[in-house]
């Protein structure tokens, strides 16, 4: 009796060549479109430089923060470097902390950008990542 996990199939060996993983699970990948929300809390962050580097369509970060004091389920919303723009607002994040929580990667997307008086709108665009 073979055993089925050290088969070889030549077809999918050929297909998969000496290609990284990354390239061979990309395609497989989806973002599911969830919700547009926009980033809480940019009036106050100690560096607004980091304003400044965000962009339409930049793909944006985001994490759970574990022990925030006004929030249980906040969510950091990060740029590319990783440096906090704010968070996704209190009222949005229940199902999309519980998601995280769960093991579930989410993404966002910059759809747009308003300079204010006291604060900078960005709109976002947030994603499931689905395998």
């Amino acid at each position: 009796m073979g055993n089925d996990l050290t088969n070889k199939d030549a077809a999918a060996i050929s297909v998969i060549g000496t290609k990284p993983i990354g390239e061979i699970v990309k395609p497989l990948i989806r973002e599911i479109h969830l919700f547009d929300t926009y980033v809480a809390g940019t009036s106050h962050l100690t560096d607004k430089s980091v304003l400044k580097t965000v962009r339409i369509g930049d793909e944006l970060t985001l994490q759970r923060e574990a022990n925030n004091q006004y929030d249980n389920f906040a969510i950091l919303v990060l740029n590319k470097e990783m440096k906090k723009l704010g968070y996704v607002p209190e009222r949005d994040n229940l199902v999309f902390a519980r998601l995280m929580d769960a093991g579930k990667l989410l993404k966002a997307k910059v759809t747009e950008i308003t300079p204010k008086e006291h604060y900078t709108l960005i709109i976002l665009r947030i994603y499931l990542v689905d395998l």
